[in-house]
């Protein structure tokens, strides 16, 4: 979001370092794109300490109540969503409502980034988003059409129906008759703005421990939620070493389990066993093969991936170049994959923001509310999350609900290094399909040479189950080659966006340069 950029950039220019600016920015994302992100949210931030030449990574994934069973949704399931955005139950219950909502992480986890690597104070950062959520900000086009935008399925509900879902939604984000608010417009938010005035002064402690952490579960209690105080004390963010891979001469970090570098380091191992250059951009030969290292990867991810500290899983075996040549033989003869109809994916809203600052530091930060719950606790200005309609409904999956518990999500923030040193920074919103895009952005620079805005700009494709969704630019006569291999495609409705929105970052000449896909408000500054 441009604002939220500005913000951060401003921090930059009066001295801040680029921790300082990522809190800043984040909060302030979190007041004008507020079903997005927001201090009712989690995430996940890669960060490269220049100081140490080090990578870290910062978890602060939504974590289920104590409240929670394994089988407590296994009577409501109707069916899984034919997009792979999660199951749909009777109710939606796991999407809307005090049910879907997961303990935030978010606040913890600007705290932990701003006490380690920070300059700035802790009520400094909060200033910008204190202030434009008091005076209000122009609603952007993009907020304005997504409160207009029909989901495709009836049993999701829309952005909108998530705003009428409760009192204090319709309230804070609808006009008095009910009507969204028009791109242009002004929107502020009084309440929110007393909440972080009042984060800003008392410090973390107040969201989990005080009357914000008392509010939200008060809230959620009134109306079966599975939080309890005990849990918001509990929470506890965790620092991970991150996934690390090589591709061709560079070497891959991600964020590990629940987050989704797994499966974007495992789809690359595949890939490097072909000459990709030689096959072509785009061309019908590269959608086949990419779209099947797409799938052995998502395949891996249903039957393998959950939360670590639940389950086992074989992350050294999933990367290994013995069971990665076994996918790419199956590939080379051929062989159309099928993802398994089981697994979880989540839902698509997002947001993500990169900050380099002049000393080398670097912070590739992802945080979301899923697609929000439409709860708002009293008196406070914000939507929780609604993080559990990404659990599988059904015992027995390695993604399937416990108490504490972290579901899998495609967040990916991701940093190349060549030769030791950082030469690009990916992320982006765009849930299950965050993975696919960063993929190909990445083989956009590495294997094609495309400078930043061309590598986020050119057509994009994707593979969850079977068939490959396919950008509109993408010529019809390349999917007919495709399908006579009995690969299945479709052409999405949109030219561009649908598949995620890369923000990448990369270094040219001894400078960093900078792209926002061209589908989405955000966009690249420097001080």
């Amino acid at each position: 979001q441009v604002l939220a950029v500005e913000e951060g950039v401003k921090v930059l220019r009066q001295g801040g370092n680029a921790f300082d600016a990522a809190v800043t920015a984040a909060l302030v994302q979190g007041v004008i794109d507020p079903q997005m992100c927001g201090i009712g949210g989690f995430g996940v931030a890669l960060i490269y300490e220049a100081k140490t030449k080090q990578v870290k990574c910062l978890a602060f994934h939504a974590r289920a109540g104590s409240k929670v069973t394994p089988d407590m949704w296994a009577d409501r399931v109707i069916r899984e969503a034919p997009d792979g955005f999660g199951f749909f139950l009777k109710g939606a219950v796991n999407d809307v409502g005090a049910q879907s909502v997961g303990v935030p992480g978010t606040v913890a986890g600007l705290s932990e980034l701003l006490k380690r690597f920070g300059t700035w104070s802790w009520e400094q950062v909060f200033q910008p988003a204190i202030r434009i959520a008091s005076e209000g900000f122009i609603v952007t086009a993009e907020l304005a059409r997504s409160w207009k935008s029909k989901e495709r399925f009836p049993e999701r509900p829309s952005l909108l129906q998530r705003l009428q879902f409760s009192p204090e939604a319709r309230r804070l984000f609808l006009k008095p008759d009910g009507a969204p608010y028009e791109a242009g417009e002004i929107l502020s938010n009084h309440d929110l703005a007393r909440t972080l005035e009042s984060l800003s002064k008392h410090g973390a402690g107040e969201f989990y421990r005080g009357a914000i952490a008392r509010a939200i579960v008060t809230e959620l209690e009134n109306h079966s939620g599975h939080i309890t105080l005990s849990d918001m004390e509990n929470y506890q963010v965790r620092w991970h070493e991150p996934l690390r891979a090589t591709y061709r001469e560079f070497e891959i970090t991600s964020a590990p389990l629940p987050a989704g570098g797994l499966t974007i380091l495992q789809i690359l191992r595949v890939l490097e066993g072909f000459d990709l250059k030689q096959i072509g951009h785009n061309s019908p030969s590269y959608l086949f093969t990419v779209a099947q290292a797409f799938k052995s990867a998502f395949i891996c991810k249903v039957r393998y991936h959950g939360d670590p500290e639940f389950v086992d899983v074989p992350v050294d075996e999933l990367l290994s170049e013995e069971y990665n040549r076994k996918w790419r033989e199956r590939i080379e003869r051929g062989d159309v994959l099928t993802v398994p109809r089981i697994g979880i994916n989540e839902p698509h809203g997002t947001t993500h923001i990169t900050v380099i600052d002049g000393e080398g530091n670097i912070v590739a930060l992802t945080h979301t509310l899923g697609s929000s719950s439409g709860v708002v606790p009293p008196g406070t200005g914000f939507m929780l999350n609604n993080a559990m309609v990404s659990f599988h409904p059904l015992p027995g999956h390695p993604n399937s609900i416990a108490p504490g518990k972290a579901r899998i999500s495609g967040m990916a923030p991701t940093i190349v290094l060549k030769d030791g040193e950082p030469f690009l920074v990916l992320g982006a919103p765009g849930g299950a399909r965050i993975v696919s895009a960063i993929v190909q952005v990445l083989l956009n620079v590495i294997e094609f040479g495309m400078p930043p805005i061309e590598a986020v700009s050119a057509p994009r494709f994707d593979a969850q189950v079977h068939e490959i969704e396919c950008q509109a630019r993408i010529p019809s006569w390349v999917l007919e080659e495709v399908q006579k291999r009995g690969q299945p495609c479709i052409k999405l409705p949109q030219s561009y966006g649908g598949i995620a929105l890369v923000q990448l970052a990369m270094k040219q000449d001894g400078k960093w340069v900078g792209a926002s896909d061209p589908a989405g408000g955000g966009t690249a500054l420097s001080p």
